[in-house]
């Protein structure tokens, strides 16, 4: 059984509905994979606050919650990587960029409406992301575009029904440090990587398993291509 259960062609951009993990090694070089993979984190505790919370409830209900496999980050498949992360997984995850990537930063998103939740720990104010690059792939920008770290509003999770969709203002700030041409979003969700990358002028290519992400994706991928072409 082929692990690609559907693809959507949008002009030079292609998006695959299947498993990130089959597909993935098949499509070939990409200049940079960005990335928002599952976190791994216990989303529990907190009472009536975290209850409350709709972005929480559907990481659980989506199984967003239970990590991913290093090994999709794969140096001999792109030059650079975006990987989003939560706090606890930053070890693990930089210990796999270290040996794989020639030199990689830690930026993140400082969100402005956190949720008011500690839960025995830090305010969550921030989600990490590790970009890292090999030989002839490093940052672009200039010096203001080479901030490491971000601000921008939560989106709201009711909008798109997925509770990790990141901002635009996060996704344009790292394409504009992506080197290269082609882009490659093994886990999609609704598009928000792809959005960026055809506002940025890149190619891409993007993969994921949730048939409602994946339809979501080609609508917002399609739009932002037509709206790219009205702009040409």
């Amino acid at each position: 059984m082929s692990a690609i259960r559907d693809m959507v062609q949008i002009g030079p951009h292609r998006l695959y509905l299947g498993d990130a993990y089959a597909i993935r090694p098949i499509l070939g070089w990409m200049d940079a994979d960005v990335m928002d993979p599952p976190y791994k984190f216990k989303a529990k505790g907190a009472g009536n606050m975290r209850k409350a919370r709709v972005a929480t409830r559907m990481i659980v209900e989506q199984q967003l919650d239970q990590g991913f496999d290093h090994r999709i980050i794969n140096p001999l498949l792109c030059g650079a990587a975006v990987v989003f992360c939560h706090n606890d997984q930053i070890p693990e995850v930089a210990a796999h960029l270290k040996g794989n990537f020639r030199r990689f930063i830690l930026g993140g998103w400082s969100k402005n409406n956190p949720m008011p939740v500690a839960n025995k720990h830090y305010l969550y104010d921030t989600e990490y992301y590790f970009h890292a690059w090999s030989r002839g792939f490093e940052p672009q920008g200039s010096l203001a575009e080479k901030r490491r770290f971000v601000s921008a509003s939560v989106a709201p999770a009711k909008k798109f029904n997925h509770g990790t969709v990141k901002p635009e203002p996060v996704m344009d700030k790292i394409m504009t440090n992506i080197a290269g041409r082609t882009v490659c979003d093994p886990f999609m969700g609704t598009g928000s990587t792809g959005v960026a990358a055809i506002k940025a002028g890149l190619i891409f290519t993007g993969i994921e398993h949730n048939p409602d992400h994946f339809a979501t994706a080609v609508t917002r991928v399609t739009q932002a291509y037509e709206a790219a072409l009205a702009k040409a």
